[in-house]
């Protein structure tokens, strides 16, 4: 297999036509549908699979789809779907006509899925059966994800007889068009949609480092909807890679399973995943032997998971660091020791310019703590307001003049030249992987009538990192009635508008909160409670 010639390219979809042509029979994409796995004829029936060749002509097929409805270039194609082939394909589609793509993750709560919809004036939403009413009228024309396979299946049934292909006029595109807007969460409660441009996503390739290499076969648990899969389109296509889209729900086992049967090179996965991985009685007799490198990131790796993850897959472990707003990062390198994996986040990956600064915004000395700011040519072009307009009020507040983006995070640099992570200056935990901002759940969990005062924490948890931990104030009518919430209550309460994660793993219910000097609530000290009390009730979920 030869690598297509994509330096020349200007677009994606130059990218993939390259692809295509070159190698129209690799695979690009394979899932297997349902989450049923448990036997040979289950797998076998299931198992579904586009070649770059097919991508190529289904994306036309749903790119005609789309242009019936009226999409046009600068237009939002809105895809309310799990991660999966026909997301890609959608993805393509509205790349080949100038639109941008917005993914939105299933998952979200019905208010955050609501204020995006609000804000984004999609002509066009893709859905697996129907939207909420509560978003109905900002998703534009309904497309049914039914109506996409069977574009999808068509396309690649006339390709591979030599028919042509159903393609609608196709607008002039130039490397500076926007292609996605990837949503954030945000200390407000309120998502924040980050604008990528083809330019972006080209330099994304150039620096996603030991991660990629030509004709990897690179396992996937990410949401399609995340930064780490809609701006990786160009490096997975110009280096011809084969994605492996784990089913949803995550599953151990399965995971397994797939690295083994689809010849996993590149596994991926947060701490959470490689944690239970390794604890799962299957990892025991599996040949993982084609595994090149694991990859992993979003949270503390423990020491001994390192080691164990080394020791059982056998191949080098790296850690990569990042945020939306900068898509690329920083990395550890397959070569590092097992204290450096586990204690920092590497040093920049090619391209990228790291500096910590403090709160006058002059860079600190080797070794004093920082807010860390990164700056390269993969950072987003700003956060969008309405539509894909660029909102230059929120975006100057993290990316300055000179294009260095903010992360928000603390760190410091050692002598070594790595990243040690110190915390976070916006409050905010990682629950096994997925960004928890304490403010958003504080507000839903303050409107149950029998809450008073509600603080959210994060506190340790050896499977998922961090654990979403809330402490109450009974309201006093609670009191009196000895109504007093409890953690299934708030839990489903806090379900109904916000992402599942986002609920409280524990409760701690008290007479009164802490407060500062200057008569703050003090999460610090909560923090410290979290961590060393025994709480009155629940458990992980």
């Amino acid at each position: 297999m030869s690598t297509p010639n994509h330096r020349d390219a200007s677009t994606v979809v130059d990218v993939l036509r390259a692809a295509a042509a070159d190698g129209a029979d690799a695979e690009a994409y394979v899932e297997y549908e349902g989450t049923d796995l448990s036997c040979s004829e289950a797998r076998n029936e299931s198992r579904r699979s586009l070649t770059f060749g097919g991508l190529d002509a289904a994306a036309d097929a749903v790119a005609a789809v789309f242009a019936d409805r009226g999409v046009a270039k600068g237009d939002v194609v809105a895809l309310l779907l799990p991660s999966s082939i026909d997301y890609a394909v959608c993805y393509h589609a509205a790349l080949r006509l100038g639109a941008v793509t917005s993914g939105v993750n299933p998952r979200l709560g019905i208010q955050e899925r609501a204020s995006i919809f609000s804000r984004l004036g999609a002509a066009v939403t893709v859905t697996d059966a129907s939207v909420p009413a509560e978003i109905e009228a900002a998703a534009g024309h309904i497309i049914v994800r039914s109506e996409v396979a069977a574009a999808v299946n068509d396309a690649v049934s006339e390709a591979a007889a030599g028919r042509g292909r159903r393609a609608p006029k196709l607008p002039n595109l130039g490397p500076s068009d926007p292609v996605a807007i990837v949503w954030t969460g945000g200390s407000t409660g309120t998502p924040k949609g980050a604008l990528f441009d083809h330019d972006n996503l080209r330099a994304v390739a150039a620096g996603t480092d030991v991660l990629s290499a030509r004709g990897d076969r690179r396992l996937s648990p990410l949401p399609f909807a995340h930064v780490g899969a809609m701006t990786r389109t160009w490096d997975e296509i110009s280096k011809m890679i084969a994605t492996v889209i784990t089913p949803t729900p995550w599953n151990a086992g399965t995971t397994i399973w797939l690295m083994e049967a689809e010849r996993v090179t590149v596994g991926q996965g947060v701490p959470t995943q490689w944690a239970l991985v390794l604890a799962h009685p299957d990892i025991e007799s599996a040949d993982l032997s084609r595994l090149r490198v694991a990859g992993t990131g979003a949270s503390r790796v423990p020491p001994e998971l390192v080691r164990a993850m080394r020791e059982r897959l056998g191949c080098p472990v790296v850690v990569r660091y990042t945020s939306t707003e900068t898509s690329l990062g920083t990395g550890t390198r397959p070569d590092d020791p097992d204290d450096v994996v586990a204690t920092t986040v590497g040093r920049p990956v090619p391209g990228v310019e790291l500096e910590l600064v403090d709160d006058a915004g002059s860079v600190v000395a080797t070794g004093e703590v920082g807010t860390i700011r990164m700056r390269s040519a993969a950072g987003m072009r700003g956060y969008v307001g309405l539509g894909i307009t660029v909102d230059t009020a929120a975006t100057e507040v993290v990316i300055d003049a000179d294009g260095w983006i903010s992360t928000g995070d603390l760190g410091r640099i050692g002598d070594d030249g790595n990243l040690r992570m110190v915390g976070r200056s916006v409050e905010m935990l990682i629950r096994g992987g997925y960004n928890v901002y304490p403010a958003e759940v504080e507000a839903v969990l303050g409107s149950h009538p029998d809450v008073g005062q509600v603080a959210v924490v994060g506190a340790p948890d050896p499977v998922l990192g961090e654990v979403v931990v809330a402490f109450v104030v009974p309201a006093a009518h609670s009191k009196r009635d000895l109504a007093k919430p409890t953690l299934a209550e708030l839990r489903s309460h806090c379900r109904a508008s916000l992402a599942d994660y986002k609920a409280p793993d524990r409760l701690e219910l008290v007479t009164e909160l802490p407060v500062t000097p200057l008569g703050k609530i003090d999460s610090r000290a909560l923090s410290v409670l979290a961590a060393q009390r025994q709480l009155t009730e629940g458990a992980r979920a």
